[in-house]
């Protein structure tokens, strides 16, 4: 079932479709991995009046438009048979489908990987939850939030005897769907030599336990416990964040050859024959001592000639911007991290690209679809199914479709 836009027609994964019946963040943010590489998104949804509305609040709002982009959508009621028969006429056709259902909804609308696999065997059923597909929180609804503080990474995150504090993004949804991404792409991958597709599932929770990384190892391997450190990293010194002239500045230099460079460069050459400060162990025993004395040198230095002096010698410096001047940076300009979405109503907006470049498959300088309102495809979606004139317009009236 091809998309009828031919715009994307040459990207990685033109030749495949994907069936979108996921709501909230999570599930979609892995959905537009795909579509940003010219998968063929279909993006199932109820009729308007059973729509229980969007995460991001306005069908029309800037959050909508990047999650939902390269995405076409078909508004048809699931909850009737010849909803259902619409979607396994979709399942026949496509590559993917992707989901966020609990157990016993997949199972009422057909959605299991045996239910799928009996119609198509090829179809790969990608599933996103919050707590994983079984186990004993199975059932509990996924939050960003709750999954930040079970994961642990509230409790390392903010300053040092101070409240656990929630990461300033949706970490965890996000984090999630990109590791389906992948999956996704791991599955399909499989499929060229078996022919056969397979499930595919994550949960946040997975995700972010994934996340804490070398935070994660320092438990199940060292016992450790990690905790706050604020912005000082937990195992470098000196790494964390540093009082300039005229703000607050970034600098790294744990290494054994950044520390003396940062020491020189900012003249600051009696810190080095200091007994505390001559390897890393001590430096981190003498963290708070080692922090005021870089302090007293570094607070006399403008941030500006901070980051051209460091980053010169080796030593990685760098503002603490906003979003805006991050947006606003020369070299985030250079990368060209938003495209161009034209919408019907909204005009032509800047969204966020997605960051993955490939030599031989160069991004579009414009979005090929923006992100649709509520059924804005459902009759041309319909009519590539084989649907005629006449069956299009008796499924609109018996509300079937939308």
């Amino acid at each position: 079932m091809a998309a009828s836009d031919t715009s994307q027609a040459g990207m990685p994964l033109a030749p495949y479709t994907v069936l979108d019946l996921t709501i909230a963040r999570a599930g979609p943010t892995a959905v537009r991995l795909l579509a940003d590489w010219g998968a063929n998104v279909i993006r199932i949804e109820p009729p308007p009046e059973k729509d229980r509305g969007s995460v991001t609040g306005r069908r029309q709002g800037s959050d909508e438009q990047n999650l939902h982009r390269n995405k076409r959508s078909l508004c048809v009621d699931l909850k009737s048979e010849e909803g259902l028969k619409i979607l396994r006429q979709l399942v026949e056709r496509a590559d993917v489908v992707v989901e966020n259902f609990r157990a016993s909804v997949k199972k009422r609308l057909g959605l299991t990987y045996e239910q799928l696999s009996a119609i198509n065997p090829r179809i790969i059923l990608a599933s996103i939850s919050g707590f994983g597909q079984d186990g004993p929180y199975a059932a509990r609804p996924g939050f960003d939030q709750v999954i930040q503080g079970m994961c642990g990474l509230m409790s390392i995150t903010g300053e040092r005897g101070r409240t656990p504090v929630r990461a300033g993004i949706a970490v965890s949804d996000t984090t999630a769907g990109m590791f389906l991404g992948q999956g996704i792409l791991l599955a399909l991958l499989q499929r060229e030599r078996t022919g056969v597709g397979q499930w595919v599932h994550t949960s946040l929770l997975e995700g972010m336990l994934n996340k804490l990384d070398f935070q994660g190892a320092r438990y199940t391997v060292d016992g450790e416990v990690p905790g706050q450190e604020g912005n000082a990293h937990p195992t470098q010194i000196p790494m964390g964040t540093f009082q300039a002239a005229d703000g607050l500045v970034n600098i790294g230099a744990s290494t054994k050859k950044m520390w003396p460079a940062l020491c020189h460069a900012i003249g600051a050459e009696h810190l080095l024959g200091h007994p505390h400060y001559q390897d890393m162990p001590s430096r981190i025993r003498h963290r708070d001592q080692l922090d005021a004395d870089l302090n007293a040198v570094l607070s006399k230095i403008p941030i500006a000639t901070l980051v051209e002096k460091l980053n010169a010698v080796g030593v990685p410096c760098g503002p603490i911007n906003t979003v805006g001047q991050a947006f606003e940076d020369p070299q985030v300009k250079h990368l060209r991290v938003t495209r161009t979405s034209v919408h019907p109503k909204l005009g032509p907006i800047e969204l966020l690209r997605s960051p993955i470049n490939l030599s031989g498959s160069p991004q579009p300088d414009q979005f090929a679809r923006h992100a649709p309102d509520p059924g804005e495809q459902s009759v041309e979606l319909l009519r590539e199914l084989g649907y005629d004139e006449v069956a299009v317009q008796q499924l609109i009236k018996q509300g079937v479709v939308a």
